[in-house]
């Protein structure tokens, strides 16, 4: 068992090189803690977001869950992990998957971790996250198949937008909109929303 600030958190008897339904487990049992595992299969235990991040990641998750109702496919929370191609598992803060995607899923794993990767995700930069770190966690979205993704960095009031082709666009200040382009066609979310009253 390992203590992480008041966490115990309660490791398999073998913990190196979980099978994907014993890390859904670990998580099971540690549903506490905000889990992911990287490509090389480490586990990776991060801190709670503050008030600000939580707050933008809301309006983000809503505005995004609103499109949705309204035109197609299917959205998620930041509670969702998703089993990339190349072993990792991510939970996004905001997630989007096609109809055509999610068809794709076999019902007996729906209620797991998806073994989809999203067409839209965006990821909302907390004060414990290094904007280095989170780059790179982007490109690695991007390489597994996400078409398009936003990392939203908030303190620094800046946005970045990841495109399939390879392509990053660097967005500076929240009096703009940005669209979900031809992935979430008709989609438009306003970064003013982002401020915190």
């Amino acid at each position: 068992m390992l203590i992480v600030g008041e966490h115990k958190i309660k490791f398999p008897k073998q913990s190196d090189n979980l099978t994907d339904d014993e890390l859904f487990e670990f998580c099971v049992i540690n549903k506490d803690l905000r889990i992911e595992r990287d490509a090389d299969l480490n586990i990776i235990i991060m801190a709670p977001v503050g008030g600000g991040s939580g707050y933008s990641e809301l309006e983000v998750l809503s505005e995004v869950r609103n499109w949705r109702k309204k035109n197609s496919g299917i959205s998620f929370s930041s509670s969702t992990g998703f089993l990339l191609p190349n072993g990792a598992m991510r939970a996004p803060d905001t997630s989007w998957v096609s109809d055509e995607r999610w068809a794709t899923v076999p019902n007996e794993q729906r209620k797991k971790f998806l073994p989809v990767t999203p067409d839209f995700i965006v990821e909302v930069r907390s004060n414990t996250d290094t904007l280095k770190g989170t780059k790179a966690k982007m490109e690695e979205w991007i390489k597994n198949g996400v078409l398009l993704a936003w990392l939203i960095d908030i303190k620094n009031e800046q946005t970045f937008i990841y495109r399939a082709d390879g392509t990053i666009e660097k967005i500076t200040g929240f009096d703009k909109k940005l669209t979900g382009e031809d992935i979430l066609k008709g989609f438009e979310f306003d970064l003013n929303l982002l401020m915190m009253p």
